[in-house]
């Protein structure tokens, strides 16, 4: 006599394959009706202007020959201009923007000490890829970079 269906092999391994498949679609299709996509923006002219205004902060930074070297140790940031001081910026503002999880950006302070050289605290776990920008509080010039962290080099900001 021949075995029943359901004791071999096959038949379970057919039926397996559609029913993972739904499981998986069903999982896909719940996260995508769930979650909150923080990477789509609604105001598109808004962000056009915006670029606009970004290009000509780094122009700014380009005609001041500003030149940043950025040094990150344990819990504190260090940074230093190589060719030109920021004119009349006692106070930095640095962002840290992650690439993709808007809710992990988050910005340092750095104040100027009598050398010349900009440090704040770092109160935030660094360590993926991160765009870094550099501007004053009037915000009148801007340098970018975009760095994957921890990096044992000094970072070199320059528009």
């Amino acid at each position: 006599m021949a075995e029943k269906w359901y004791k071999q092999f096959w038949p379970w391994f057919l039926i397996t394959i559609p029913a993972i498949s739904m499981v998986l679609g069903f999982t896909i299709v719940y996260l995508a009706v769930t979650s909150e996509n923080s990477m789509v923006s609604d105001d598109y002219y808004k962000e056009g202007k915006a670029i606009n205004q970004s290009i000509s902060k780094k122009r700014m930074a380009k005609q001041l020959n500003l030149v940043a070297a950025l040094t990150l140790q344990e819990n504190r940031i260090y940074v230093t201009f190589q060719q030109a001081l920021p004119p009349d910026a006692a106070a930095l503002k640095l962002d840290f923007f992650h690439a993709t999880l808007q809710d992990k950006d988050f910005f340092v302070m750095l104040t100027r000490n009598a050398e010349g050289v900009y440090s704040g605290e770092l109160r935030n776990e660094t360590k993926g890829k991160w765009r870094l920008t550099l501007t004053p509080f009037d915000e009148s010039w801007k340098i970018r970079k975009t760095v994957s962290l921890p990096i044992a080099s000094d970072i070199i900001l320059e528009p």
